[in-house]
């Protein structure tokens, strides 16, 4: 069983800056996917970015250029950078993870066994 804990939401201004933490209980295995998701309201959950045991990323097109995802192994930590921040990045904000490669499923919810209680992001105009 992998915990996942997020942190580090809150609300910003238009172009602001927020930076998520991912903190987990454990990596039981040498090869692992982490991943974040987002959904705002009356909307479904969608895929932002991932990383694996390799430190390859993979991101969304919508957040290209702006949102870096980076993990910190001796922590067992995932952070998101989320950097010119618009009001429709405005989600609860989900880490999620599982054993294994992302792959090009790493977009996808049903991939992911672990996931996390979400933290809030608002981004005001």
């Amino acid at each position: 069983q992998v915990q996942l804990v997020e942190s580090g939401g809150g609300s910003v201004e238009s172009g602001g800056s927020l930076r998520l933490s991912c903190a987990a209980s454990r990596y039981a295995a040498s090869t692992y996917c982490m991943g974040w998701f987002r959904q705002a309201p009356g909307k479904e959950r969608e895929g932002v970015a991932s990383i694996d045991s390799v430190a390859t990323t993979r991101y969304a097109e919508f957040v290209k250029g702006r949102f870096t995802i980076s993990i910190d192994n001796a922590k067992n930590t995932v952070y998101l950078q989320m950097n010119s921040l618009k009001p429709e990045d405005t989600a609860m904000y989900y880490c999620a993870a599982d054993f294994g490669e992302c792959s090009g499923s790493w977009i996808y919810e049903d991939f992911y066994k672990y996931w996390g209680q979400g933290t809030q992001v608002t981004v005001s105009s």
